[in-house]
């Protein structure tokens, strides 16, 4: 495994208090990221914007301008969680697909490969730049298109159910199920349009839980304790 796409939940960067940052639980994932990267591993990450933003739950707000916040959302997420990065002794870049001033880089496959090539952590940031598209989408969309090994969906629950584990203490966890299976079950663990979008570039997507210690390192040595999407 050579470069991976790691998405991060908004709510997981939260941690417990559900909204904005918790610093600690940032930095736990800073760390694990840099012994990846001490072992060679090309790192980039999306991270989502719930934990500021969940417009789509407004009736009162046009859902083009609903998104476009969401969209910046994901922006200062990853200005943040690329400082804490750089404070443990990472280097970090930020794109985004619409210009941000100096804030950010104009993504480009070239730029996000010059990047890697020098060992630095790529944040892509600003979803895929147009509404109606979630950071799903934003995530599988930047895989395929900087050829990611995998993408590894670190969310709040440990992996992929039969249902809401939350609702029915009997739901039933996949250690592996496709990705077809996936779409015809509407499993909600990405939406839809990044399922099929994965699935027609053959992208694995891999889910666990982020708050299991070590998770990130763990899963990508091979101490899987979650549920691989496969093809």
């Amino acid at each position: 495994m050579q470069r991976i796409l790691l998405k991060l939940s908004g709510e997981a960067l939260a941690g417990d208090k559900k909204t904005g940052f918790d610093e600690d639980t940032v930095r736990a994932v800073a760390l694990q990221v840099k012994q990846l990267t001490e072992d060679g591993i090309q790192v980039g990450i999306v991270t989502g914007g719930g934990n500021f933003w969940r417009g789509r739950t407004s009736e009162a707000i046009d859902r083009v301008k609903a998104d476009q916040i969401g969209m910046l959302a994901t922006v200062m997420n990853c200005i943040y969680v690329s400082e804490i990065f750089r404070s443990v002794g990472m280097k970090t870049a930020v794109l985004t697909p619409f210009e941000c001033g100096s804030f950010t880089k104009l993504f480009s496959k070239d730029r996000a490969n010059k990047y890697f090539e020098k060992g630095m952590v790529v944040f892509f940031a600003g979803g895929t730049g147009h509404p109606y598209f979630s950071t799903d989408t934003g995530v599988v969309l930047r895989a395929v298109e900087v050829e990611a090994d995998v993408i590894l969906l670190a969310k709040s629950i440990d992996g992929v159910y039969d249902s809401d584990p939350k609702i029915n203490p009997d739901a039933k966890k996949y250690d592996e199920i496709s990705i077809d299976d996936v779409i015809a079950g509407n499993l909600q663990v990405v939406d839809m349009t990044a399922s099929i979008l994965a699935r027609d570039n053959k992208m694995p997507m891999w889910v666990f839980g982020l708050s299991e210690k070590d998770s990130i390192v763990n899963t990508v040595r091979g101490k899987f304790n979650g549920t691989k999407i496969v093809l």
